[in-house]
């Protein structure tokens, strides 16, 4: 079993890189910590990036996870290959790109990349964000697989992963830690990240970001509103070459494991995902780009 300590950050490549920092400086309201002619790297809280954007094809690179210490990271190493996934371990340059010691890079079941890190670089002055947005933490992401049920089997047996609330076959919402969801896998025609989210500090940031954004011409995907599952008000957005960005407000923590039955919403139901019965169409989600990238 892989023990999960925290989710690290988001690669995803870019054909045009200026609009794709531009979007998440200006709109999102992220701190542009790091640029190179074909790099850029974003922050949000303590972690020295949770973006970063690669120039060349537009499509999500991978999505990365962290671990506790080197042990560790081998042991994941030899339990994914024992399970028949190919794991290509990362070198010292691609580990300095990324900002960590080491890492792993695998492809699950699905065809999504995840890299698993140790060591990823911490910065401990406050965050100096683009804009008021009202940004507390990176809070989670959401990646796509054509069988829900499958991708489930797949991350609660190799990793420390619980099953917090199912939406029908459509979604499954997993835990690491108290937090209701910092991890959920959404039904979509291939792999791909459905959206990453980001915690602010009170519902009056969603609702003030919902208009900021709307006055600037943003498509807005999904919301206001609150989902049923974790007691979240959200709001998403469509930022370029199709990555989803999230808002959210009021996320459950689940202190008790035991304590904690799992729950089952039919997403035929006109509250199902939210709770205010607002639009709930598909949010557009980034197609994963094929391929181990561990350079």
């Amino acid at each position: 079993m892989i023990t999960i300590q925290d989710i690290a950050y988001v690669r995803s490549g870019t054909a045009d890189l200026e609009t794709a920092v531009g979007f998440a400086v200006d709109m999102v309201g992220l701190e542009l910590v790091e640029r190179t002619e074909d790099r850029a790297f974003l922050r949000a809280d303590n972690r020295h990036h949770c973006l970063s954007f690669v120039a060349g094809e537009a499509g999500v690179l991978a999505s990365a996870f962290t671990l506790a210490d080197e042990d560790q990271l081998a042991d994941a190493e030899t339990e994914l290959a024992a399970a028949g996934l190919t794991v290509t371990r990362g070198d010292k340059a691609a580990a300095v790109d990324r900002h960590v010691r080491e890492f792993i890079a695998f492809e699950d079941p699905f065809g999504n990349v995840v890299e698993l890190v140790v060591d990823q670089k911490e910065v401990p002055t406050p965050v100096n964000f683009a804009r008021a947005a009202g940004i507390t933490e990176f809070g989670h992401i959401c990646l796509d697989a054509p069988d829900v049920r499958a991708a489930h089997k797949f991350w609660t047996r190799h990793f420390s992963m619980k099953v917090s609330d199912w939406i029908g076959d459509a979604a499954c919402l997993m835990r690491f830690d108290p937090v209701h969801h910092k991890m959920a896998v959404f039904k979509g025609a291939g792999p791909g990240l459905c959206h990453m989210n980001f915690q602010v500090a009170s519902i009056d940031d969603v609702m003030r970001s919902w208009h900021f954004l709307v006055d600037n011409g943003i498509e807005i995907e999904q919301g206001p509103g609150r989902h049923p599952q974790s007691g979240a008000v959200f709001l998403y957005f469509k930022g370029p070459e199709g990555l989803t960005y999230e808002y959210s407000y009021g996320v459950r923590r689940i202190e008790d494991d035991d304590a904690w039955r799992v729950r089952y919403f039919d997403p035929s139901e006109p509250d199902a995902i939210d709770m205010w019965r607002g639009p709930t169409n598909r949010c557009a989600s980034q197609p994963q780009l094929r391929g181990l990238a561990a350079g």
